[in-house]
């Protein structure tokens, strides 16, 4: 399930770096609000994830080495989302070349986490 959970976060994080791609485009600052509600929903539902995959690696022993990837991943992605928010509770000026950075890598964190995830939970079911 926390697999699926993860899978949620990505479309946000995703969201979060085409909106700060648009207001690198645009400079309309209103992209760069709602990249930053993007970044707090994703980062809600990461965390979510991530105490729900640590929950299931300490019942589960027998898949603890991708449990482990997949909860390294997730908490990566957690601590630099949390720092991309940071800089996005910057000024709008102040937050671009970086923000627009840190939300690419952010959003690819947030695919191989999904990735790592489903691909263990399809083998779970099989």
């Amino acid at each position: 399930m926390h697999a699926v959970i993860a899978f949620s976060a990505l479309p946000l994080f995703i969201g979060a770096l085409l909106s700060d791609w648009a207001y690198t485009s645009s400079f309309q600052l209103q992209w760069a609000n709602f990249s930053s509600w993007l970044i707090a929903g994703g980062l809600l539902v990461a965390g979510l994830a991530l105490l729900w995959g640590i929950v299931d690696v300490l019942r589960g022993a027998e898949r603890r080495r991708r449990g482990t990837v997949y909860l390294l991943l997730l908490l990566a992605t957690c601590v630099i989302g949390f720092v991309n928010a940071l800089v996005h509770a910057r000024d709008g000026w102040a937050a671009m070349p970086t923000g627009l950075v840190l939300s690419a890598v952010v959003a690819a964190l947030a695919a191989a986490a999904s990735a790592v995830g489903l691909a263990g939970w399809r083998r779970g079911a099989a």
